[in-house]
């Protein structure tokens, strides 16, 4: 076993005493002190001079193949007296991420409203956030939707053909579109492009410790940041969802005219036999809901990441997928509100 020597330097302080002989002198006494004698007159002084001490320790060298305990390292600046709380489970124990993340997003969905109520908005970034919603992705919104309207046609012309009910093909893609396909299809779409924007933008913002500059500042991240995309969201969306129906149906009737042989004219005629107004003022509702949902929990997974760059990747990455699930389930919670009990829409297509 081989042993390896360290000087550890020790500092600590020792009382000293100080007399005056009758002669005049001072005299300084103490452990391991040298003699200082001083003329002059003076009384009896006590004061803590530092005295410099060597400790020596022995540490086990490991590398000669040989088990040994190891050494003990002693801590002089430990404090190795009992706590004078007890542990209990609570104290050791943090909620789950998505359980606080889910409580932030209620939270800040109540500061919104609350905000825009008081009439507390920042009416320039608002007006930015809804040209970067709207007419920045009204383009592969539009695409989206007549590649959908498309792909749907081809299933419901050949199967009602078969049938001999080409006059309910409109009625039919009229009411899709209108009621399901136009809002979710162009809430993916704006999740996916606009939701990952704002939870990357407010991430790096919240790394990189921006929000707390805008604190210092005076102003509230709130209303500088969130409620001007919330705005934003609920007021392009619906906008986006009409403009979606409308292409989607244009798409649908060319390529049933073009390719299956039925007239756009039918096509047309059905859908407006089988469409109500409430059809298209439920879809503008829905697509305002979800407009609500992406920019909400956009921005609150945004405002709580921490860990960096791969804590806003994360964020980013977990926004959307939340922003999906939660318009499919909004979805379904509006669908079985709105419409309940057997329809008559198709009755006058037939």
């Amino acid at each position: 076993m081989q042993t390896a020597s360290l000087l550890h330097p020790i500092y600590y302080f020792s009382s000293r005493r100080i007399s005056t002989k009758s002669d005049g002198q001072l005299k300084l006494g103490g452990w391991n002190s040298r003699q200082l004698r001083f003329n002059g007159r003076g009384q009896h002084l006590r004061f803590l001079i530092p005295i410099r001490k060597t400790r020596l320790f022995v540490i086990s060298n490991m590398d000669d193949g040989h088990a040994y305990p190891p050494a003990l390292e002693e801590d002089s600046y430990t404090n190795h007296a009992p706590s004078s709380e007890p542990e209990t489970f609570f104290s050791k124990w943090s909620p789950p991420s998505y359980l606080w993340r889910g409580l932030s997003v209620l939270v800040l969905a109540g500061q919104v409203i609350i905000r825009i109520l008081k009439g507390k908005v920042h009416w320039r970034n608002t007006l930015q956030q809804l040209e970067r919603v709207g007419p920045k992705s009204v383009g592969v919104c539009l695409l989206t939707a007549a590649f959908v309207g498309m792909a749907f046609t081809i299933q419901f012309v050949r199967e009602f053909t078969r049938l001999g009910l080409n006059r309910s093909v409109g009625g039919v893609l009229a009411l899709a579109f209108s009621r399901e396909l136009s809002p979710v299809v162009t809430s993916i779409v704006v999740a996916g492009r606009i939701g990952s924007a704002f939870a990357a933008e407010l991430g790096t913002m919240q790394v990189s410790e921006q929000t707390d500059t805008l604190r210092v500042l005076g102003s509230n991240p709130v209303d500088y940041l969130v409620t001007p995309r919330v705005i934003a969201s609920s007021l392009a969306l619906p906008f986006l969802t009409l403009m979606c129906f409308t292409v989607g149906m244009a798409s649908s009737a060319l390529l049933a005219d073009s390719v299956y042989g039925i007239s756009i004219n039918i096509i047309l005629d059905s859908a407006q036999r089988a469409l109500r107004s409430w059809d298209i003022i439920s879809a503008m509702i829905k697509s305002q809901v979800f407009g609500m949902i992406i920019s909400i929990v956009s921005c609150a997974w945004g405002v709580t990441t921490m860990g960096g760059a791969k804590g806003v990747g994360e964020s980013t990455t977990s926004a959307v997928v939340i922003s999906l699930v939660g318009i499919f389930m909004a979805d379904f919670a509006l669908s079985y509100c709105f419409f309940q009990g057997a329809g008559d829409s198709l009755k006058n297509c037939v």
